[in-house]
């Protein structure tokens, strides 16, 4: 954003610290209208032909826009990716601890990626482990649905689970 002499444009577009337009005028003479009520000249557009400029307190301009990015930033939510891991021989108490963690974060509004590893001879259970992420799929059918069946990649087994709409 160009500032004062920062502006290369030759002849500008004024809108004065009120609003009103003030029309197009030389570079140097829209500096001096601004300085003469002791405020900054701003390029608002500067792809206009001409350039529009206003003239207002750019300290002032430059707090509202970071006050406004902030309230944004402060509105919008991010969603994270939750990881929960389980076994294909995972017990069922075991079980219940991952699935109130499975809940929380689905409740909080996070996706949650449930991963199984097979390790070793365990590559002959690979029913069993899609049996075991259906039925977590199946006690968390409130909160969340399947955006991605179980499916193998190597030796895991990974399901991811979206939040609801409220």
């Amino acid at each position: 954003m160009a500032v004062n002499h920062d502006i290369e444009a030759v002849e500008v577009r004024v809108i004065g610290h009120d609003g009103e337009q003030i029309g197009v005028l030389k570079r140097r003479e829209a500096i001096a209208k601004a300085q003469e009520v002791g405020l900054d000249l701003i390029m608002m557009s500067p792809n206009a032909k001409p350039p529009v400029c206003k003239i207002m307190d750019y300290g002032k301009y430059k707090y509202d826009q970071s006050k406004k990015a902030n309230e944004a930033k402060k509105k919008q939510h991010v969603i994270q990716v939750k990881e929960v891991k389980v076994r294909a021989t995972t017990d069922q108490h075991d079980l219940d601890v991952k699935l109130r963690n499975v809940r929380k974060f689905l409740s909080e509004g996070n996706k949650v990626k449930v991963s199984l590893r097979f390790r070793g001879r365990e590559m002959a259970y690979t029913g069993q482990g899609r049996e075991q992420l259906e039925r977590i799929a199946e006690e968390v059918k409130e909160l969340g649905k399947p955006e991605k069946m179980p499916n193998m990649e190597g030796r895991q087994m990974i399901m991811i689970i979206n939040p609801l709409k409220k």
